[in-house]
């Protein structure tokens, strides 16, 4: 049949070409990410997040108007002799705080005065207002002036507790807008998508 080998002729003359380039290029992105580029970026991203933690903790402390000498906003700063920055690079894993003890007491509150004593005299530097109430108090142990506490319960200000819910919310967009970045930038022109043929 003469149709037939016809046919036959136009395919056996023919050739069928699969390009798998961008299969191939794209495989070897995917080995780059896996031998570290990733890991890299996610450090980046973990150490940003970690400042950004810091600045919404230090805005908790003046948004909510702790009592400060200033050791606690600045325990909130990288590099602080009371901070705590201890990045992880093989767990991907970050630790954020401050070594200031007084710090959860003004987080959570706490009593005065140690329990089952009503008064103590605490030395330091006391200025009085015009009303005869103290306005500003520093501790010195060696003043002869102070301020007697009074055993009572002083209600915490969780300008911490606030900062994690807040970062807490934060955090999925933050992740989604990396990812969605490191792919565009990581494998863009790899994959063009399908193409008409």
């Amino acid at each position: 049949d003469r149709g037939a080998e016809s046919t036959m002729s136009q395919v056996q003359n023919s050739l069928f070409e699969i390009d798998v380039s961008e299969m191939r290029a794209f495989f070897n992105r995917m080995h780059q990410a896996g031998t570290g580029d990733l890991r890299k970026a996610m450090q980046r991203w973990l150490e940003g997040i970690g400042l950004e933690f810091l600045r919404i903790i230090q805005d908790e402390i003046i948004r909510r108007q702790v009592v400060d000498t200033r050791m606690l906003l600045q325990s909130f700063q990288k590099d602080d002799d009371n901070n705590v920055w201890t990045l992880s690079e093989e767990d991907l894993e970050l630790e954020v705080g401050t070594t200031l003890e007084y710090a959860s007491y003004v987080n959570d509150g706490h009593w005065t005065n140690p329990k089952g004593v009503e008064k103590r005299f605490i030395p330091g530097d006391v200025e009085i207002g015009p009303d005869g109430k103290v306005v500003k108090f520093q501790y010195n142990p060696s003043a002869s002036t102070g301020i007697t506490l009074k055993q009572k319960w002083v209600s915490g200000k969780p300008y911490f507790t606030s900062g994690l819910k807040v970062i807490e919310k934060m955090l999925p967009n933050y992740l989604d807008a990396l990812m969605e970045q490191w792919i565009e930038n990581y494998f863009k022109g790899v994959l063009k998508g399908p193409r008409q043929l």
